[in-house]
């Protein structure tokens, strides 16, 4: 088995997927080291994991994608993790891609997902927004934010396990964290098949979730990058609106006094989140550097 590669598929109910997946990534790479996070599958998942003789980490009740990722960075023993969905969507024969890609010099590499892979109109066009405003936030062009697809240093990727969450945000987490340590991160076009099965999203829980995100990209990377165009739009308005109100009724008006202090008061609280920020980042470093084999 080769110690430097960790290829990890966190699992729920992916019993046939998982037969068809498995035989493959060990005749591609026989000797990476492959675990099945299990998080308390109903159907044959486990079984299936044990027939193959992979490495299997059974959660002992269902915590989410992101909790099935940790388990797995936390179980494997490689220098360089390779995370994959077990649905099928994501080809073995792409990770040698990433790999190679990776091997130029990047800490991470994502599989970046074409048009044609993206699962409904809607899921594009909600990506494709936040690709846009996750680079504006970064100055660096994100081709895919939400890709599951991904290679990565498995050093620097533990630094951050206290950061992801137990769901399925975990990829903007933990590449919004990267960009904001100064950490390489590339893209490289993949196409991705129809999943096999029947997915998890749920549309009106996970689409909370999912605009829940925007948030996180800005509180992850440099809140006072857009806590300040707010503000900014705030006292412009407060400013122009008492010009207007002096110029004709030569008075200051309870709205202009609203704008201003609201104005200010975002200011702040993107000052407060920076600082808030930084510390987040600065305790996941040290508590890691405490507890090195976490």
């Amino acid at each position: 088995m080769n110690p430097n590669l960790s290829i990890i598929l966190p699992c729920l109910n992916e019993a046939h997927s998982l037969s068809l997946l498995l035989p493959q990534l060990k005749q591609e790479h026989p000797k990476a080291e492959i675990i099945v996070v299990d998080d308390c599958s109903t159907d044959d998942s486990r079984q299936v994991a044990e027939n193959e003789h992979v490495k299997l980490v059974k959660q002992p009740y269902t915590q989410g994608n992101g909790a099935a990722i940790k388990a797995g960075a936390r179980a494997a023993t490689g220098d360089v993790l390779v995370f994959m969905d077990a649905d099928g969507q994501h080809k073995p024969e792409d990770i040698q891609r990433l790999l190679n890609h990776y091997h130029q010099g990047y800490d991470m590499v994502v599989g970046a997902r074409d048009g044609g892979s993206q699962a409904n109109k809607g899921r594009w066009l909600a990506n494709g927004f936040y690709n846009r405003f996750a680079s504006w936030m970064v100055n660096q062009q994100i081709l895919d934010l939400t890709s599951g697809f991904r290679v990565v240093e498995r050093n620097k990727f533990i630094d951050f396990l206290l950061l992801l969450p137990n769901g399925f945000s975990y990829p903007t987490t933990i590449t919004m964290a990267f960009f904001r340590m100064g950490y390489t991160v590339g893209y490289l076009p993949i196409s991705t098949p129809k999943r096999i099965g029947k997915s998890h999203i749920k549309w009106l829980r996970d689409g909370v979730r999912f605009l829940l995100i925007i948030f996180k990209i800005g509180t992850l990377y440099s809140p006072l990058k857009l806590f300040f165009p707010l503000s900014f739009l705030f006292l412009a308005s407060g400013i122009s609106y008492y010009l207007y109100s002096f110029l004709t009724a030569g008075r200051l008006t309870n709205m202009t006094t609203l704008l201003l202090t609201t104005a200010m008061l975002i200011f702040l609280i993107g000052l407060v989140s920076e600082q808030v920020t930084q510390l987040t980042y600065l305790s996941a470093q040290i508590l890691h550097k405490k507890n090195p084999h976490d």
